[in-house]
């Protein structure tokens, strides 16, 4: 057992909590305060769409090495470069806007550092979790983590909006970058345990080329973990595609309004935290299952749909609330599956390898949406397009009129796939069909 002078355990875990979500709120307030700088400068939402590719597709090159990195090396050390990459993307686009520099495509780069970054910084945290709390407690900490994420989403577009006339966004930028630091000083604070060795974990130790492999064997061998990847996979095609288009959506339908957007995004946010508060009390279904294909139900109706119908904050604001408070279900949910089921000192190849899965469309599904959006279904959606009679009723006609249209269509597409778990036995029993971790035999 290791022995060590700093915090450990839930408090440990609270004190990196608390670093992240310090973090978390002033990038939050970057990315609002960013996107309307984009809008004004492109008003395009492909150009926004762009902003998720750059982001995503480095996480989709390098993901399978990261988690070997995670499992072979300090998890603490594999935390802090996530930060360590914000760092430096935030302080360059700080530096050239301060120096009147900056042009749209530096947020790409931007972007690619952040990507990069969160490739380490997810499967750390998620495996560092499983050293850290017990897993009766599983549901209740990544409930913690969903509200960590959702949290600032609730004070960021108030604080930027409140903030940006008096220091403008070079001020915000700097608090994103000082902030950094804070988290990464929470970091060295306290102790993460590295994970005990399994058997399976040494028997599949080998060159990166092989571990990096592995992380998909071990799903592909397991259908349940497969069929639960797939729900993810083809949830987050839709909904990314959908949930691109929000923010030119309702920009385009109050003529680039960034208090009313800034209403819409807050919505979701309390939504979310909301979300997050319930998941740490209540810690979710005892069948976990549940909280993942109705909370996809749930979200996808309730959020995406009625965004899409919405023509104003009355349907906003509550689809906003309501499409967000089940996220935190679906995720903490999930998460607590695969933190019980997989053994910690192989969930660093696993996890990432489940992240890439998961992932795998997203990088199509904003160029897919920004397209569909700029050059057909707007057009086709003005006051005498070509679909006006035939969806007009339901979405309105002018500007957004299109991009809400998809978005209905996105919603009611990833409501069929929770739906369709249900009808699958290998996803639907996933948690009878997996043994937990700890019945494996630890290596000698």
């Amino acid at each position: 057992m290791e022995t060590t002078n700093k915090p450990t355990g839930m408090f440990a875990f609270i004190v990196i909590w608390i670093g992240q979500l310090v973090s978390v709120l002033a990038s939050s307030m970057s990315h609002f305060a960013l996107t309307i700088w984009m809008y004004q400068q492109t008003e395009s939402a492909t150009a926004l769409a762009m902003m998720q590719v750059f982001f995503i597709t480095p996480f989709l090159l390098i993901s399978p090495f990261a988690g070997v990195m995670v499992d072979r090396y300090n998890r603490k050390l594999m935390m802090m470069l996530s930060d360590l990459a914000a760092i430096v993307a935030t302080g360059g686009i700080f530096v050239l806007y301060s120096l009147g520099m900056l042009e749209f495509w530096h947020l790409y780069i931007a972007a690619v550092l952040n990507g990069i970054g969160n490739t380490f910084q997810w499967p750390a945290y998620s495996a560092a979790i499983s050293t850290m709390i017990p897993k009766e407690q599983l549901g209740r900490a990544n409930g913690l983590m969903s509200l960590m994420e959702a949290g600032p989403g609730v004070l960021a577009p108030l604080l930027a909006g409140a903030l940006l006339p008096f220091i403008g966004l070079t001020g915000i930028l700097a608090i994103d970058v000082v902030t950094f630091f804070f988290a990464v000083g929470a970091l060295l604070f306290v102790h993460i345990p590295q994970p005990r060795k399994t058997e399976e974990g040494q028997k599949e130790s080998g060159n990166i080329w092989s571990e990096a492999a592995y992380g998909f064997t071990y799903i592909f061998a397991r259908p349940s973990l497969l069929g639960l990847q797939l729900v993810f996979f083809f949830g987050n095609l839709f909904s990314g595609i959908g949930f691109t288009l929000m923010a030119p959506m309702i920009l385009a339908r109050t003529d680039s309004n960034s208090l009313i957007f800034g209403a819409v995004q807050t919505a979701g946010a309390i939504g979310a935290v909301a979300g997050g508060i319930l998941m740490s009390v209540w810690g979710g279904f005892k069948r976990r299952v549940h909280g993942v294909l109705l909370g996809w139900m749930l979200t996808s109706i309730s959020g995406m749909f009625l965004l899409g119908i919405g023509q104003g904050l009355s349907i906003w604001i509550p689809a906003m609330v309501f499409g967000a408070l089940f996220g935190p279900l679906i995720n903490a949910s999930n998460q607590a599956i695969w933190q019980a089921k997989v053994a910690p000192d192989l969930q660093g190849r696993v996890f990432s390898a489940r992240r890439l899965i998961a992932w795998f469309a997203q990088p199509i599904a904003p160029i897919i949406a920004g397209t569909l959006a700029d050059f057909i279904l707007e057009p086709a959606m003005r006051s005498n397009g070509a679909m006006a009679s035939i969806f007009g009723g339901l979405v309105g006609t002018g500007p957004g009129a299109g991009m809400g249209l998809l978005m209905v269509v996105c919603g009611l597409a990833a409501a069929l796939v929770g739906l369709t778990g249900y009808f699958i036995p290998a996803i639907r029993n996933a948690e009878d069909l997996l043994p937990d971790h700890d019945t494996l035999q630890a290596a000698e």
